[in-house]
């Protein structure tokens, strides 16, 4: 079942010959940091095996959150909550967003205990995160048919529009003079004298002092093929869209078992972030010890299970010489199928909670695969071993939200300027350098 379909955007036919930075991936990632890199005067080729935004970027929830982020992530993501304000003027565009809120639903005392713990990491922000009873909950909640124990909001907290922001950023950049080629898979890099001078593509050789990888879920293989070693699994979430419907909250929440989120259209995005599913793969045993704290910490939002996908990854996802067909062209898209309990069980408890959606027709259901880091912390970083060449990948799962200012930061790494925010929590290093690898208090 495809995802949900774009905003129309057209694309370039033939990728320049030599440019300044080359990224590979078009997603919200790819794209936040071209439109970062033209804006400064460089000139950017973006480079998409299969389909602008067709995985993940255009899969999520669309939620552009503060709240509820690990410590180390918050200084990132106030940066893009500074960028989204301005995005639509930015991009000349309409990318969805509103600052409408999120609320994150305690059913208990325990989970506003839980909260008031997160509040004490984010201290430091002076969010505009609080604590509220069950009566500002209630009234922020239209319609509820269960009372709270309390709820953490902030009301700075914003939504998008995951199909509508991926193509603004991609005309955005066009007008700016980059240039987006679909169908093109980057096989390699191009390296001499121990630099990256460029990469190889289905479509030839492009030459770069620079080259980007924003591959998301197949960024661990691409950089297995330059002998890099980037610890990364991939999480099943599925989601759903309902039609128009009226009487609801404008903003976004997560109340026990299933988030919100008002969209553009006047209809509810719905999930389920309590039931995500883990396929196993070869990867998952040779990354199993550094996965095991996240996994203890998180058992009960994550499911194991064994698939299709073990053996498809096993027999295809290899390493692939510049002059052969690679996996990235054999399979363009990574299009998994929804789990149709999640969606049904995620509408159930919604429809429960909050009566004005009974009756409302789902218009889809998709799945989408999260590419997961030990520590649920990206990499946005050089890889030291081989100069100009940066990483920007395994934001699981948070990816949509931070990404304008995610953006920004590769791009000074890219061009030596002053990082935006420290990025050495986000530094590839530390994967191999005996930090300990675990998510800390967030969602």
């Amino acid at each position: 079942m495809p995802g949900p379909a774009l905003d129309p955007v057209e694309t370039d036919a033939q990728p320049p010959r030599r440019v300044d930075v080359a990224i590979i991936g078009a997603g919200v990632i790819g794209l936040s940091t071209a439109f970062a890199l033209v804006r400064r005067g460089s000139s950017v080729v973006v480079l998409e095996k299969g389909c602008l935004a067709g995985e993940q970027s255009s899969r999520n929830w669309g939620w552009c959150r503060v709240s509820r982020r690990d410590p180390r992530e918050i200084p990132l993501a106030l940066e893009a909550a500074r960028l989204w304000d301005g995005m639509n003027e930015a991009v000349a565009g309409e990318t969805g967003y509103r600052r409408s809120g999120i609320l994150f639903g305690c059913e208990t005392d325990v989970a506003v205990r839980d909260a008031e713990e997160w509040l004490g990491y984010a201290a430091p922000y002076q969010l505009s995160s609080t604590m509220i009873g069950p009566d500002r909950a209630a009234a922020l909640l239209p319609g509820a048919t269960k009372r709270l124990a309390g709820a953490l909001y902030t009301p700075t907290d914003g939504r998008a529009e995951p199909q509508k922001f991926a193509p603004a950023l991609a005309a955005a950049i066009r007008r700016r003079g980059g240039a987006i080629v679909e169908g093109c898979a980057v096989r390699g890099l191009d390296v001499s004298a121990g630099r990256v001078t460029g990469v190889i593509t289905e479509r030839g050789r492009i030459a770069a002092d620079a080259v980007v990888l924003a591959g998301g879920a197949w960024s661990r293989l691409f950089a297995r093929g330059q002998r890099l070693v980037l610890p990364q699994l991939k999480v099943l979430n599925t989601v759903l869209r309902t039609d128009p419907v009226a009487g609801g909250p404008d903003g976004a929440g997560w109340i026990g078992d299933f988030s919100f989120r008002k969209r553009l259209d006047g209809g509810y995005t719905i999930s389920n972030g309590m039931n995500n599913v883990v396929p196993i793969v070869p990867d998952s045993f040779r990354f199993g010890l550094k996965f095991l704290r996240a996994f203890l910490l998180e058992w009960r939002a994550l499911k194991l299970r064994v698939d299709g996908r073990f053996l498809e990854e096993a027999r295809d996802w290899r390493v692939t010489g510049p002059d052969e067909v690679s996996v990235f062209e054999r399979i363009r898209v990574l299009d998994p199928a929804p789990v149709p309990a999640s969606a049904e069980a995620a509408m159930r408890a919604a429809c429960a909670f909050f009566p004005w959606l009974r009756g409302t027709r789902v218009a889809q259901t998709w799945g989408g695969l999260i590419d997961a880091t030990p520590d649920a912390l990206p990499v946005i970083s050089p890889a030291e071993s081989l100069p100009g060449f940066v990483i920007a990948t395994g934001f699981s799962g948070h990816g949509f939200g931070i990404s304008p200012a995610a953006g920004e930061l590769c791009a000074d790494l890219v061009t030596g300027a002053r990082p935006l925010v420290d990025p050495s929590p986000f530094r590839f290093s530390r994967f191999s350098d005996g930090t300990p690898l675990c998510p800390m208090t967030g969602v």
